[in-house]
Order: structure tokens, then sequence, then C-alpha cells
């Protein structure tokens, strides 16, 4: 679709949001905040009001955590037939209606609509991995012993917290969501408030797909009133949460005295690491997509780039062209490579590190600060000439803020690579196979691709280590984290059992 054609679905769909409101999902029943409170959401693009959002508190989430724990009862009881054949049939939903959701999310959060088309594909693909994951998901292991046959099962954990962040919401939310229903836990999903459309409507694609009333609830707000809530209910087992390293401190803290399970995937200050010998001009490639895609708002972005020093001027001279020609426009212009930011109160955060960038002594390559007119845009930032102990080597800008940083030897880029407290994910180039092994053990990172840019495979662990984070995603891994490990013994026959207290 051309750019008057995704103007022309996006007024089609907008009015009855805009009329209406968004809602919340409790129970299967469409409903607004108890209190009847709202809060106003509005484009990033232009600031135009979109939609009434409810504003919930503890009495909503309440309600919803009661629901979601009726339901488990049943849920987890389901055939897996049927339990994989509604998760399909959400699968199909999305598919359906993916340039819909490709057209609201890009207009919620500013993400150009080049991106967000195939995070609707890998929403749906999400549930499809998940789905016919269903029939696995109890397996256990076989631990016999002399006397007694020893095995284990999974079994779901319970109700789940689910709370999903602004920068890519429609397919981070499936990506939490799919593995818990598959696993037969309920949920109550609270979307970051910052973007609550693409929540909304996923929600609703799933109860027109057939899935019982409970089992996928949700409900919009503020983190300090209903994330609080549920992050604190007892009847909830366990919470996910994508987002801020800071507010994952925060939810361990308030899950605590009911002992909640937490995963947290938090935030990165990622290394791509660049070597002599690397293939340069995929390299080069791979940097800029890495920063840039997604307006920067990634955390597995790579945001540092360690450039060894025989290349680092060449290097660098070709990404502050490159990066000088980004195009920054409207998210719904197929041709538009960077949209505005979430929200004018991160656009203000980004642009206040290209002062502290400056004030620490790097030098700003490009980037020439916000862009005149309306919208959160903030043109791409590079800069250069940096070292390891500046706050902009150091602190999560996320945004399209490239750091670049030289360095001499394989150890200095360990050094360097390891200098920060996040973890998540690291880049390595270098057509040495023996380097790159030892630096992918090296580096203090969940993750790590060597010769390429983030490229998902569903089946692998995804996850950090330090601040970025606790616990593993994806395949066989998400099941470790919304199922319990039960073993069974049973004996083989008559073993010794010692007697106590018996007439001698």
């Amino acid at each position: 679709m051309n750019y008057e054609e995704n103007k022309e679905l996006l007024n089609k769909i907008l009015p009855k949001y805009t009329s209406e409101g968004v809602k919340n999902m409790i129970n299967g029943v469409s409903s607004d905040a108890k209190s009847s409170l709202v809060f106003d959401n509005h484009s990033p693009v232009d600031d135009a009001f979109i939609a009434t959002v409810p504003k919930s508190d503890a009495d909503d989430i309440d309600a919803a955590c009661q629901a979601a724990d009726q339901a488990f009862k049943t849920w987890r009881k389901m055939p897996h037939k049927e339990r994989r054949n509604i998760l399909y049939a959400i699968a199909e939903k999305i598919e359906a209606h993916a340039e819909e959701i490709a057209v609201l999310e890009s207009y919620d959060t500013g993400q150009p609509i080049r991106f967000m088309k195939k995070a609707a594909i890998r929403g749906a693909a999400n549930f499809k991995y998940f789905a016919d994951k269903v029939i696995d998901a109890p397996n256990g292991l076989s631990t016999p012993d002399t006397e007694h046959l020893n095995f284990t099962v999974r079994q779901p954990i319970g109700s789940v917290g689910i709370i999903t962040p602004w920068n890519a919401p429609f397919m981070l939310a499936t990506w939490k969501i799919a593995p818990a229903l598959a696993s037969g836990c309920t949920v109550v999903h609270k979307p970051a408030e910052l973007s609550p459309m693409s929540a909304t409507l996923l929600c609703q694609l799933a109860h027109e797909a057939g899935l019982p009333k409970g089992v996928w609830n949700l409900v919009h707000g503020f983190g300090d009133s209903a994330g609080k809530a549920l992050t604190e209910h007892v009847a909830i087992k366990a919470v996910a949460f994508i987002g801020e390293t800071t507010t994952g401190s925060m939810i361990m803290k308030q899950g605590a005295p009911t002992l909640k399970r937490v995963h947290l995937e938090l935030g990165g200050q990622n290394p791509t690491i660049v070597f002599e010998d690397a293939d340069l001009e995929r390299a080069l490639d791979a940097a800029i997509f890495m920063k840039y895609s997604l307006n920067g708002e990634r955390c597995t972005s790579g945001s540092r780039l360690l450039l060894q020093q025989s290349i680092y001027d060449d290097f660098v001279e070709k990404l502050t062209k490159r990066v000088g020609n980004i195009n920054v426009g409207d998210p719904l212009d197929p041709n538009t490579e960077i949209g505005p930011l979430i929200h004018s109160s991160h656009q203000k955060k980004v642009e206040e590190y290209v002062g502290i960038g400056q004030q620490d002594g790097a030098r700003l390559a490009v980037g020439s600060g916000v862009r005149a007119g309306a919208g959160c845009y903030v043109n791409p930032t590079l800069f250069v000439d940096a070292n390891k102990d500046m706050r902009i080597a150091q602190e999560e800008v996320f945004g399209p803020f490239l750091t670049v940083i030289p360095f001499d030897t394989e150890q200095d880029a360990i050094d360097i690579a390891n200098s920060v407290r996040y973890g998540l994910t690291a880049y390595i180039w270098t057509k040495d196979t023996g380097r790159a092994h030892r630096m992918a053990l090296e580096v203090e990172a969940g993750m790590v691709w060597v010769n390429s840019q983030n490229v998902r495979h569903l089946p692998t662990p995804f996850g950090g280590v330090k601040y970025s984070g606790i616990g593993r995603d994806g395949g066989e891994y998400s099941f470790d984290f919304y199922m319990e490990t039960k073993n069974i013994s049973i004996a083989l026959g008559d073993h010794k059992i010692t007697k106590l207290g018996a007439d001698s």
C-alpha cells in the first residue's frame, strides 16, 4: 500500500475509536474503568487526538484478575487440539487484519509503516509457532531409579500479568501472550499507556476468534496505579515485563510479598564490534540498520559502534554520509525510514543527550536536533570519537542516536563492550573464526550475533544478563517461565521402608 492508501485506511478505522474511545476487556466484556476516569491518547505524528483511554485502577485490575483466575480452571484443562485451534484462529485473524494493525500502530507510535507491516505478520507467526507447541508444553523428563520410576510434567503456573512497552507494542504483546495461552495460563495484560491502540484491537480479534471469556483480559492504565495493582495482586502467579530497568526493579519489589515469579526484558546499551578483517560494507549496512530502524527505539539496537583503529576513519566517513541521508518523515509513508518518537517527553530526553555528548567531548558528526513543525521528530544523530566512559556510551538513549568508539586490540574491544551495566545483545563482525568464538564467549550479553544483524529464530532463547533482565523467552524457554515442573515418583515394588516405633 502507498501513502495515500495507508491514510485512507487510517481515516476509515480511526473515527470509531475517536468517537467511542478504547475500552478494557474484562471477562470477555468491553468496558470503561469502574471509576469512569479516562486519559487522552494523541499521535506523535501530529499531536492529533486519537481516543480516550480508561484510566483503570486497582478495582479494574482486581476484576480482571478474578476473571482470569476463574477462567484458568477450565482453560488449563481444555484439550490441546482445541487450544491449538483457538491460537491458530487468532493468528488467522491477525493475518486478515494485518494492514489495519500496521496502520493503527504506525499512527499510534510513530513507527514507520515499513516495519509495522512486518511486525503484524510476525505477531501471527508467534501465535502459530506456540499453537504447534501446545501438545509438547507439558512434556518433561524420565529419570528412573532402581526402585522408583521418576518422571516430570510441566503444568501451567496460573494467571499471569503481562506488561508490555510502547516501542513495538503489537509484536511484543504476541511474544508474551501466545506462549502464556499455549501453556494453559490465563492472562491480564496491561499495555503501555502511550500505545493503547493495537493492544485493544488484538484483544478484540482474539475474542472474535473464539477465545473463551476471562482467558485474556485487557486493562489500560498507568504503571503507578494499574501496573502496581497487577504486580501486587495475590491471584497473579507471575509477571512478564518488557521495559525500562528501573521499572523492572520496582516490579520485583512489588511482587516479592506474594513470591511472584518475574521475567524481565529490560534495557540495553549494545555493542556492534567491527574488526578490520570484516566484510565492511555488510557491517556498515547492519550497523546503520540496527541503530536507526524502528526509530532507534528498540532494546536490541546496536547503540555503540566499536571500530578497529585501522578502519576507523574510512568507516566513519561512509557512516556519516549514510546517516545524513536517512529519510525522516510521516511514518505512514512507505519511503520513511525514521518517524517521530513516541511522545514529546521522550523527544526531549533524546535531544538532551545531544548536549550531553558535546559536553563530554565527543564530536557530533550528524544531527541538528528536533525537526521543525508538528510531531515528536528527532533527526538521526551520530557521535564519533567517543570513549567508553562518556554518558552517551554508558546510558541507554533509546532513539536514533549512535555513538562510535575506536579500539586497537581484541582485548580493548572486550573491555569497552563490557564496560556498561547492561548485557542484552552484541554484534561481532570478523572473518576470523577463532576471534569470532573468543569474542562471543567473552562479551557479556545474553545474545550474540556474528556477521549478522538481529535475526530472531523463534526456538532460540531471548533475554539478557546484568541490568538487561532476568529469564529467557522463545521456544521451550518460554514454558520454563509460564509452567511449573512437577516430579512424580512411583515405587516399582516393595522397597525397604525403615520402621520407627514398631515393636521389637
